[in-house]
């Protein structure tokens, strides 16, 4: 008789494309974030406070986060 163990797994491949997703929107927050220094550390640059730095990118990371929190609680079995 032969045994076979069957594996469930605890996501499915759903969860796994929405989570990737996620992180996508993860990674293009961060991009958002990026530049707007000064080479000469003498010099201030006002892009630093730009609408892109300060409200958008942490916006769209915070989406990111809840579009992983979603994939994680979706359960495909109902």
């Amino acid at each position: 008789m032969e045994n076979k163990q069957q594996h469930d797994f605890l996501f499915e491949g759903i969860n796994y494309k929405i989570l990737l997703i996620g992180l996508g929107v993860i990674i293009l927050g961060f991009i958002l974030m990026s530049g707007g220094g000064s080479d000469d550390p003498k010099v201030f640059n006002e892009a630093v406070f730009s609408f892109r730095r300060i409200r958008l990118a942490p916006t769209v990371v915070l989406i990111g986060f809840g579009i992983a929190i979603y994939s994680i609680f979706k359960n495909p079995k109902k």
